[in-house]
């Protein structure tokens, strides 16, 4: 579970995210939506212990993420929208360093080998990979310690149609037992794999609930519509 409590960060004088205030519930993918630099990468660096909130709580687990900050970074895998892995690294390389970092051998990501379908790319130099090759390597990461919150960074960024649905096959899979949240602006990913949603705007959480709970208070046909109108969407 993942509650933020009137969360706010600032960077220098400038807020990036204000009294925000959010839960995300186990077995459930909870869709962060907005526009570009809304605050959604604000949000889960804090979420992951990346950075700590100026006022207000995070908490993962009910872990105060300020106060254990090991812990919360132990049990929540985080795909970026944009991983630094070192290039010259083969898969197979990285993927072991990362496990041995959670104590954990080598022949314990070959269930995870096969649930992100990297036996075609497993001694492949990660510089030597496509974006969609390079986002099974990302989610691969952040399984390894078999976290129960995974954090999703616009996942769906810079990926083909195919890959894309490669990739929503993936999330949903790992559903089960977890709590996720998914930052994203494309409603096709929100309508296919969000079971709820909070719409941020500026910092600030505008709306939440399911996507047709947010469609009705908006007086919107579907979600699509709903965020453009809370986002002013169609003026950007």
């Amino acid at each position: 579970m993942i509650e933020l409590i009137n969360f706010s960060k600032s960077y220098k004088s400038k807020a990036a995210v204000s009294d925000f205030s959010m839960v995300c519930r186990e077995n459930e993918i909870t869709g962060l939506i907005g526009l570009n630099g809304a605050g959604k990468t604000t949000v889960l660096k804090a979420v992951c212990a990346r950075h700590f909130a100026s006022s207000g709580k995070v908490l993962v687990n009910n872990v105060d993420c300020s106060e254990n900050a090991e812990y919360v970074r132990t049990v929540t895998g985080f795909v970026q929208e944009q991983p630094d892995f070192p290039r010259d690294l083969r898969v197979s390389e990285f993927l072991t360093l990362r496990a041995q970092m959670f104590g954990k051998k080598a022949e314990s990501l070959e269930p995870l080998k096969k649930q992100c379908d990297l036996a075609p790319i497993w001694n492949e130099k990660i510089g030597s990979l496509s974006k969609g090759q390079c986002e099974r390597v990302n989610f691969a990461q952040a399984l390894v310690s078999d976290p129960k919150v995974l954090v999703l960074d616009e996942p769906a960024s810079g990926l083909d149609p195919s890959q894309i649905v490669r990739m929503r096959k993936l999330v949903l899979s790992l559903k089960k037992g977890r709590t996720i949240l998914l930052s994203t602006h494309l409603m096709q990913e929100v309508e296919a794999l969000c079971d709820r949603v909070c719409i941020i705007v500026s910092g600030k959480c505008v709306e939440s609930g399911t996507p047709s709970e947010v469609a009705e208070r908006a007086g919107a046909k579907n979600i699509e519509e709903a965020f453009f109108r809370l986002t002013d969407g169609n003026k950007s």
